[in-house]
């Protein structure tokens, strides 16, 4: 029989939470499950994470297969690492207590952050129900802002304005060139005249 550890889904709509259960891999997301080893509640800040580590630790040693979420959850609470330990434990790369002192550090290490990100959260509420019930104004905006936004459109027309006087000066220099247009007409017009002077030449034989 293959076992796994996953979640079953609780809560009304929009408002799920959900336990962590070994169950039979045939069994369906709600059904019969075997055991019961902890819960997880998404909807708070931070999630909030209850789970027996010493179950969760047993069920991966005899197999169980975790899901991708319960195997994200037993790595963030130090279970994954744990049966890391323990595998150099096996191979007698370490020693129990050895094993067991870098398992106390990390999980000390881990809860001490996420209880100053529930103290954060906590703060952050607070100033929230001030804000809402009157007790606290909000802040204002700085000053300083507005004036370095006048200062940026100022340059803007500054920089803005050369542009537009030099436009006509394009035009001006352009105007010569249509003026010498017609002295390449009144050079090719004496061509034109070269074989009637030279006409009474060719009749000058013929008396």
């Amino acid at each position: 029989m293959a076992v796994k550890i996953r979640l079953a889904r609780r809560g009304r709509k929009k408002r799920p939470y959900y336990h962590i259960i070994i169950a039979d891999a045939r069994a369906p997301r709600d059904g019969k499950f075997i055991e019961q080893i902890g819960s997880y509640n998404p909807m708070t800040k931070p999630a909030t994470i209850e789970i027996d580590r010493d179950k969760a630790f047993d069920w991966l040693e005899k197999g169980a297969q975790p899901t991708d979420t319960v195997r994200a959850i037993l790595r963030f609470k130090g279970v994954m690492y744990r049966k890391h330990l323990q595998r150099g434990v096996s191979k007698g790369a370490m020693t129990q207590e050895v094993a067991d002192a870098k398992l106390a550090e990390w999980i000390e290490a881990k809860e001490s952050k996420v209880a100053a990100r529930v103290e954060e959260t906590r703060k952050e509420m607070e100033e929230f129900r001030k804000l809402v019930s009157g007790e606290a104004k909000p802040k204002a905006a700085a000053p300083a802002a507005e004036e370095d936004a006048s200062a940026f459109r100022e340059d803007l027309v500054e920089e803005a304005a050369p542009v537009a006087e030099e436009t006509p000066a394009v035009v001006e220099e352009a105007a010569p060139v249509v003026e010498e247009a017609p002295a390449v007409v009144e050079e090719a017009a004496p061509v034109a005249e070269t074989p009637a002077d030279d006409a009474p030449a060719e009749e000058t034989p013929a008396e």
